[in-house]
């Protein structure tokens, strides 16, 4: 699945390259930092207010779009997925008790 995220990533980052008025996600690049995390922000509240409703479908497409807009910020932050993936895999295996402890330190 890793596959679909970096087809993704290259094309969100081929989108900053366009103009505001050519896309979506060339509009969220023009307009800024503050409105992409706007944007997560919205998305996330849509993807608890999905959860509540339990409504599977929903919570299914709401977290789709949160993670779209989580990449639309790793890219404008010069980030990939991969950087994400490789976090999480560095905390595979340990507990979550134990990977807090080590951020504390």
């Amino acid at each position: 699945m890793s596959e679909v995220l970096t087809e993704l990533a290259t094309v969100l980052e081929q989108r900053k390259q366009e103009s505001a008025d050519s896309s979506y996600v060339a509009s969220l690049y023009a307009k800024g930092l503050d409105s992409i995390l706007k944007k997560i922000g919205e998305e996330a509240t849509e993807t608890v207010i999905a959860a509540k409703d339990g409504n599977k479908e929903q919570i299914i497409y709401e977290t789709a779009d949160l993670w779209f807009h989580c990449m639309v910020l790793l890219a404008e932050q010069g980030l990939h997925p991969d950087d994400v993936l490789n976090e999480l895999q560095r905390r595979f295996g340990l507990s979550g008790l134990e990977e807090k402890a080590q951020r504390q330190k």
